[in-house]
Order: C-alpha cells, then structure tokens, then sequence
C-alpha cells in the first residue's frame, strides 16, 4: 500500500482488516474513518466506490491510531451524544450512551418540582449540563471539575450550543467554589477501583482523574452524598458502578438517607441513584 492513491473500495477493505483486533465492528469503523477523512457520509463511500481515495497515507495514520485502540472520538474529535455532537480531546472523558438515563431521571425532577438552579460534578465534556440547559430554557447550571482540559472542552461547547450564559464552568473540587443556590446535583463521577483493569482504549487513553474512585472505588461517590447532604441540597442524581448498590445502600444507612432509589443501565446492570434529603 506505497502508492499514492487507491479505490475507496480498496481502502475500506484494507482499513478493515486492519482494525479486526482492536473494534468488535471493524467493517462499520474503517467506514466512520474514511467518511471522516474525506468529509462525507458514509453513504457516498457505497455510492462511488470506484474514486480514489488521495494521500492514501494520511488516512493510514488515522487506522493506525484506532488499530493501536485509541478511541474513535479522540481521532476525529468529536463524540455524539443526546441530541449533540461534542468536542472531545485526550484528558476528557467520552460521554457514554448510558449517561442519558441520568438525563432522563433528572429532567424528570427538574420538570415536576420547576427546578431553576442545578450543580454538575465533574463537568467532563459538558454533557450533561449542555443537554439540561437545552431542555429547559429557565435552567441556570454550575458545572465543576478539578482538571484543566475539561473545563477549557466544556466551556468550547457551551459556546458551540449557545448555552454558555446558562451553564457556568468553574475549576472547583466538588461544590467547594460553586458559590450560588443549588436545588439539585448530578454527577458522574469516577467511580472505578484503582485495581481493575480496564480496556486498552478506556484504560491507556482516557483521563485517569474521570475514571478511578479511589481504592474501593466508591469514596468519592460518598465523598459527593454527604457534600450535598452537608449543604441542605433537595436533590441528588448519581451514576455509580454496577458492582456498588449494596455498599452505597448501607452507606446511606449509616448517615440517615431515607428516601433514594437506584436505577440499571440498558443491559439491566445497576448504574446509579436518586437521593432526596
């Protein structure tokens, strides 16, 4: 593959026998890739299969990246999510589809209760924030994280979706520098044990600071439970590992929380709580 340029039909076949080690569907990326490089969709690479993909070698970098496991989204910068497609960079963590549960729940209870002032913990991309705002025009966030990267992203999509007059980026840990009414807390935060062993794309590519808890894994959760219960805060929405109901159950025991409830992802594993003090 020396030669300056090759069929788009070519180049989808090479690219995916490239990728067979590092994507469950190598096929469906090496398309994502090359509509990418050519700034197309992916129908048009079906539709004119015989045209020639130029500066073939450019386009070789971009499968090698992914064959080597780096995530899709820190390639091509970008990441969907909801209804919106947001910057990503290394050091932020790419949105998963089973945040939007968390959504769901907490528009839920901005709805019914007319809530006008949340806090995000650990703002990441923005996702989160950026999707409440947009659902609820009223709605004024403070949106932390510890970490430089996040919040330089996160504050380029507030821009990017208008909403940057509404959601407020601060470098804060916790809710320490989040200085306004908060009714409501969501969070995402890390959660993993520092032990476990993650996928080569998650664990070698994504920020260490979004994704490990601590040593067990749930300190920081517990860390966020008893800051918003300090604060007399009404409402708090966490996502949490699979393997954490029952040591967050007892948790919430031990510091007199009546009232919480959890909820399971799409493949029916627990992935977090609701709280209210």
């Amino acid at each position: 593959m020396q030669i300056n340029s090759i069929s788009i039909k070519q180049t989808l076949a090479w690219a995916e026998q490239q990728l067979q080690k590092s994507c469950q569907r190598p096929k469906f990326e090496a398309e994502l890739l090359l509509a990418y490089y050519l700034q197309k969709d992916r129908t048009y690479l079906h539709a004119f299969d015989d045209r020639e993909v130029e500066d073939i070698e450019k386009f070789k970098k971009l499968v090698e990246r992914r064959a080597n496991h780096e995530p899709y989204e820190y390639i091509v910068g970008k990441a969907s999510f909801y209804d919106i497609e947001l910057n990503v960079e290394a050091g932020v963590l790419i949105p998963r589809p089973e945040t939007e549960i968390l959504i769901d729940l907490v528009a839920e209870i901005i709805d019914r209760e007319k809530i006008k002032f949340i806090a995000e913990i650990g703002v990441g991309s923005g996702a989160i924030s950026i999707v409440l705002a947009r659902k609820f025009p009223a709605l004024h966030i403070v949106a932390t994280d510890i970490c430089d990267t996040p919040i330089r992203v996160a504050k380029s999509n507030t821009k990017k979706y208008n909403v940057d007059s509404r959601v407020k980026v601060v470098k804060s840990n916790l809710l320490d520098d989040a200085h306004v009414p908060i009714e409501l807390v969501v969070s995402n935060p890390p959660y993993i044990a520092e032990d476990f062993e993650l996928e080569k794309n998650v664990g070698e590519y994504e920020p260490k600071e979004a994704l490990f808890g601590g040593v067990v894994g749930d300190e920081l959760l517990k860390q966020i439970v008893l800051d918003v219960q300090e604060r007399g805060i009404s409402y708090l929405a966490c996502e949490m590992g699979y393997d954490q109901k029952e040591p967050m159950t007892q948790f919430f025991s031990e510091i007199g929380v009546k009232y919480y409830k959890f909820y399971k992802d799409l493949a029916g594993l627990d992935r977090g709580f609701v709280i209210t003090f």
